[in-house]
Order: C-alpha cells, then sequence, then structure tokens
C-alpha cells in the first residue's frame, strides 16, 4: 500500500473509531459508556452531549431533503448523532470521502463539477446515507440549492475541520500528480463546501505535510517544516510531556474550529507519530470534534506508520 493509500486508510480508520464517542465534552461520560475506544465500537444512546435538540434543518418534505427519514430525531434530547452506524462504520463526512476518491479513481482525475452534480445525486438517493448527523456545511449547501443558486456558489464559510475529511481521499486517488497540482486540486476541491480562509490553509498544510512524508521524511521532520506556522515545533516539545486531555482540554479547545482543532491534531500526530494505534486512540479519548481531527491525525499516522489491519473500516451498506 503506497503512503497516499495508507493515510486515506488511515483517517477513514480515525474516524470510524471515534464515531461512537463523537461530540463527547464530558469526559467522565466517555470513559463511563465506552471505557478506553481502542477498537470499535457500536454507539449506544442516549449521548449525554448531543445538540441534535437544538439543531435545525429546513428542507424536510421538500426536494432537497436529503436527510429523509432522519430528520424526525432533530429536535430530540439524548439521540446519538451516529445512532444507526455499526462498530467500525464511517460517519457521513467520511462516507462521502470514499464516494469521492472511488468517483476520481475512475474517472482518472478531478472535475470539480462533476463531483457537485455526484454529491448532490448520493444526498437525495434515497436511503443511501443511514447517518443522522449531517453537518453545517451539507445543510448551507441545499439551502442555497434550493434557492436557485448553482451548485459552484453554494459553499458556506464554514470554519470547522469537517472540511478535510475528504482531503485524504482525493489525494490517494492522485497519486503521481505533481506537488503544485495536488495542492492546486484540494484547494479548488475543498472551497466548493468549506470557502474559508483557516480550512482552505490547514487543507493545504495537510497537502504538504503528507507530500513531504511521501517524499521520505519522517512524520517529525515533515511536521518541524510545513506546519510551524499551526503548532511551532518549541511549543510542541514542550507540551509533549503533559497530558492530552490537558493540551487539548486547556491549551486547545476539543471543538471543531480550525484555529484551535488543526493544531489539536497536529500535536497528537507529533506525540505519537510512532504509534498510529495509539494516536488515534488518544483522538477518541480527548473527546469533542475527534471523528473529524481523524481526518488529520489519522492520515499523518496513517502515512508514517500503515494502518494495522485490526483498523480496516466497514463498507457502510447502502
Amino acid at each position: 500500500m503506497t503512503i497516499w493509500k495508507s493515510a486515506y486508510a488511515g483517517s477513514l480508520a480515525a474516524d470510524a473509531l471515534a464515531m461512537p464517542v463523537h461530540w463527547y465534552y464530558d469526559r467522565k461520560a466517555l470513559l463511563r459508556d465506552y471505557g478506553v475506544v481502542d477498537r470499535f465500537l457500536e454507539p449506544k444512546s442516549p449521548h449525554p452531549d448531543s445538540i441534535l435538540w437544538r439543531s435545525r434543518y429546513d428542507l424536510a418534505g421538500g426536494p432537497f431533503d436529503f436527510l429523509g427519514e432522519q430528520a424526525r430525531y432533530w429536535g430530540r434530547r439524548g439521540v446519538h448523532y451516529h445512532q444507526f452506524l455499526k462498530a467500525g462504520e464511517n460517519t457521513l463526512n467520511f462516507q462521502l470521502a470514499r464516494e469521492l476518491h472511488n468517483f476520481v479513481t475512475e474517472a482518472g482525475g478531478y472535475d470539480a463539477d462533476a463531483w457537485l452534480e455526484r454529491l448532490i445525486s448520493l444526498m437525495l438517493r434515497p436511503g443511501w446515507n443511514r447517518d443522522t448527523y449531517a453537518e453545517e456545511w451539507l445543510r448551507h449547501f441545499f439551502k442555497q440549492l434550493a434557492h436557485g443558486k448553482p451548485p459552484r456558489q453554494c459553499a458556506a464559510a464554514d470554519e470547522h475541520i469537517g472540511g478535510l475529511a475528504t482531503v485524504p481521499a482525493l489525494l490517494a486517488a492522485l497519486p503521481d500528480r505533481p506537488a503544485d497540482v495536488l495542492r492546486e486540486t484540494v484547494r479548488e476541491h475543498v472551497a466548493l463546501t468549506h470557502d474559508h480562509p483557516g480550512v482552505l490553509r490547514a487543507a493545504d498544510t495537510l497537502t504538504r505535510l503528507l507530500g513531504a512524508v511521501a517524499g521520505g521524511l519522517s512524520l517529525t521532520e515533515a511536521l518541524e517544516t510545513e506546519a510551524a506556522d499551526w503548532l511551532p515545533p518549541e511549543k510542541a516539545r514542550r507540551w509533549l510531556a503533559e497530558a492530552d486531555d490537558y493540551v487539548i482540554g486547556q491549551r486547545l479547545s476539543p471543538a471543531c474550529y480550525i484555529a484551535e482543532s488543526m493544531p489539536a491534531a497536529l500535536y497528537l500526530s507529533w506525540k505519537y507519530a510512532g504509534d498510529f494505534a495509539g494516536g488515534i486512540t488518544a483522538n477518541a479519548m480527548v473527546g469533542g470534534d475527534s471523528c473529524h481531527r481523524g481526518a488529520v491525525v489519522g492520515a499523518l499516522l496513517g502515512a508514517a506508520n500503515g494502518v494495522p489491519p485490526r483498523f480496516a473500516v466497514v463498507e457502510t451498506p447502502a
């Protein structure tokens, strides 16, 4: 398996491992409900930190209703975001990543307009997706479609790390392209849904990091040279002796906003540079937006170490 494929597989594994504890902010509750998350587990209900009860979806019943039967769970307390997924299955953003990888591989190249057409078709296909939650970017995108905007003009200025979920998949489908072409393709792709300068910068950093590892650098060397603007090496080294739940909890937020979630993901990648299983477990255990941090942590640790067979994700049935 190439480094690019290992990065892609690692991102899927980190998401699937974190899936049952996704958006747990109460770490005592996380430990009580799941123990140490070092293997694929099924989600349990109720989810003590779920905010689906105050999340909104305005397109129910219309031609752009991509939630379908899942919409009835919105507005209820305690509903687990991923309640119908099985152990080892991927959340929605990473299901889309898998579709993107297959789509680009089969086409032999990336076409943004063709991908947007595919995205819309998938999301509106009855029964395609069994995941209850859909992020803000998807809701915004389809709301803009419902207002008559063309797909290229439906992106949100979304600042969440979930915008990186499809990056390893895209890179794995285009492994032989020159570095500058990969960077520009990633930027074009991410801007289709997350037109935010911080997310675009983070996507470029992840692309350069994976390219550096593919080029022969160790992960630590790559982080030192390509990610210092997010996490200065001297700061990272000071933090390595601290507990993960202190660094990601006190120094950095475990939440989804890119300004702190990207450094948090890079910190975990640095600390567990030689330990894929340990790193994705640590990512799950610190809580918050663990699934989407996993796009970075899983990809970098997968590229550096490979992905153990026990972390092969389950194909989600249609």
